[in-house]
């Protein structure tokens, strides 16, 4: 508990410092706020234009118009999260390894991973968290479908779960840096394996479709990690199979074991580092 509560003081001066340091500069602030919203609105209006011709997102999925914002407000709380808490620290880890800044974090007497990871907060990402927020609870009222206070609780932990899929991803990536240096085409990669969980999985069907299902399910589990939270709010009208009982239970498992591979991974980056002053 008393390691616990000295990682999230840590973390909160770390977030207070870096709100501090964006209001430092103010209009660059406001001007990374007005894009990152300025991006989110655009896509919005285009799923917008595609329901003015179409009842709902593929033929017999359950995904109408309120049901596909409530899994968009989703999508953009997930992504929004990772990106605020772990994208710039993630951008910026193979600067600080070129630039020897890894010594100092070693010598520091807390975890590696942890300080890495949370260095810097991007509080102009913050925006997109709150439109997916009001996104999400205008579509319930479209809907009419309040959830029950258990079917909140459980969303809430799979979106939490959905954060750390992505978190454990986009750091097993970067951890190649101790390795490759310069990984940036590398790290590129995260934003094309997360564009496969922006949609339902309903979508991926076919002879082409199944096995990009397949594959950004069970082996780089992208699709779960939006898809299974947006369900606990709108289930597709579709029956229920055994199939889709499993999948939060799969969801947890995944969590667990990408973050066991990202951890893997970065103390063996570790392991193979050589301070720059060597």
């Amino acid at each position: 508990m008393h390691q616990l509560l000295r990682h999230f003081t840590i973390f909160a001066t770390f977030a207070r410092n870096s709100l501090i340091r964006d209001m430092t500069f103010r209009a660059n602030f406001l001007i990374e706020f007005v894009s990152s919203l300025s991006w989110v609105f655009m896509n919005l209006g285009f799923y917008i234009l595609i329901f003015q011709y179409t009842p709902s997102l593929g033929r017999d999925t359950g995904w109408g118009k309120y049901e596909f914002f409530v899994f968009t407000g989703t999508a953009l709380m997930i992504n929004s999260l990772a990106g605020m808490l772990f994208m710039t620290n993630a951008d910026n880890f193979g600067e600080l390894i070129r630039r020897g800044g890894l010594d100092f974090v070693l010598v520091k007497p807390v975890d590696t991973q942890f300080l890495v990871s949370l260095q810097r907060v991007d509080w102009s990402s913050s925006g997109n968290l709150l439109v997916g927020l009001g996104l999400t609870l205008y579509s319930l009222k479209c809907l009419g479908n309040w959830p029950s206070a258990l079917t909140a609780i459980l969303y809430v932990f799979y979106i939490l779960c959905g954060v750390a899929i992505l978190y454990s991803l986009m750091f097993l990536l970067a951890a190649t840096s101790v390795w490759l240096g310069r990984n940036e085409t590398l790290f590129d990669f995260w934003f094309y394996i997360v564009s496969f969980g922006r949609y339902p999985m309903e979508i991926y069907q076919g002879r082409f479709g199944h096995p990009f299902r397949w594959f950004f399910t069970f082996i780089v589990p992208v699709l779960v990690a939006i898809n299974i939270p947006a369900r606990f709010l709108v289930e597709p009208l579709r029956p229920h199979s055994f199939f889709d009982w499993l999948l939060p239970l799969f969801t947890v498992l995944a969590t667990a074991t990408t973050f066991a591979i990202c951890r893997g991974v970065f103390q063996l980056a570790l392991r193979s580092y050589r301070s720059a002053s060597s």
